[in-house]
């Protein structure tokens, strides 16, 4: 299946598989992909996961196939990116395989259908997985206006998120990386950390709350996202979001497109914004490592550069179930 998949149009491939696994991941026809692996379980954030793999977020965008996913053996599941209205994202095409690099290029503009239909689907599932939700904000939303589109989705999620992750670093949004920096970034991160005080308070349930970074930032301003951290008593980081540096891929077949590429190529970088964070936060706030995971090698070397869990995207795409299987054993 995954041989014909490859042979599709890349959008159209990530498609069909949601919809395949959404119709599946509580059914017996998920013998096809189900997994019964040994449980290595570790407690991060209060929450305590089965494995250190989770699937990252942007694969399924609006949260139909986490039965699937929990099937298929990752520890846990962050879907997203949601915005608090539904939208169509960036013109297609927009999606690209650098197959030689094993490597996707992507400007999908977080397409989604709005914040309500994925609570639905949250409230639908059967699986117990953890599960992360990561909010962002509506195209149409002025930068300056940005917060009150991740409040709103906040809220709305609070109650049936494990935790709760904020996208500000993806590459496809205009201008949404400026809230990396500044006085932005600690407006952002003070009004939702008031608000997560507010929603445990009247839920009496805490969601721990997780910043997720470029890895195209210098020391400079990772020393800066690490104080703002540390002050505003964020829970998490994801290190990290995709990359706007096409040189590793100069040269490749698609390698010239606009947006953000993932995969083999954004390893090594992803694992550098890893350790330099952990130099920065210590064991303070825990990482959640993501970036071109392809192997238990890359895997094992995120760990060691200071990530307590592992997400995995492309490198699932390409390397399919026997990835989950390897890296379930760390």
């Amino acid at each position: 299946m995954q041989n014909f998949f490859s042979f599709l149009d890349p959008e159209l491939a990530h498609n069909l598989s949601i919809k395949f696994l959404s119709t599946t991941g509580s059914s017996p026809f998920n013998i096809l992909y189900k997994q019964a692996l040994n449980h290595s379980p570790i407690s991060v954030m209060g929450i305590e996961f089965r494995n250190k793999i989770g699937l990252a977020a942007g694969l399924d965008k609006n949260g139909e196939a986490i039965d699937a996913f929990d099937a298929m053996g990752f520890g846990y599941v962050e879907v997203g990116t949601v915005t608090p209205k539904p939208q169509p994202g960036n013109l297609k095409p927009r999606v690209y395989r650098l197959k030689k690099s094993r490597a996707v290029i992507n400007r999908l503009g977080f397409n989604n259908k709005g914040v309500d239909n994925l609570l639905k689907n949250l409230k639908a599932r059967r699986s117990l997985i953890p599960v992360g939700v990561n909010i962002g904000k509506n195209k149409s939303t002025p930068i300056e206006s940005g917060k009150t589109d991740y409040l709103e989705c906040m809220e709305k999620v609070y109650d049936h998120a494990s935790y709760i992750s904020v996208n500000i670093s993806s590459p496809n949004t205009e201008n949404l990386r400026a809230l990396q920096t500044g006085d932005l970034l600690n407006d952002l991160l003070s009004s939702l950390k008031e608000k997560q005080h507010a929603l445990a308070s009247s839920s009496g349930k805490y969601v721990p709350l997780v910043l997720k970074i470029a890895p195209d930032l210098i020391v400079d301003e990772l020393r800066t996202i690490s104080e703002a951290l540390k002050q505003h008593q964020f829970d998490g980081v994801i290190a990290t979001n995709t990359t706007v540096d096409k040189t590793s891929v100069k040269g490749e077949k698609n390698s010239e497109q606009e947006g953000g590429l993932s995969g083999a190529p954004l390893c090594l970088k992803s694992t550098e914004i890893i350790k330099t964070l952990h130099q920065l936060l210590g064991d303070e706030i825990p990482i959640l490592g993501v970036g071109g995971i392809s192997s238990v090698e890359d895997g094992f070397e995120k760990i060691q550069a200071g990530a307590k869990l592992l997400q995995l995207y492309t490198g699932f795409i390409y390397e399919g179930l026997p990835l989950i299987r390897g890296l379930s054993r760390l």
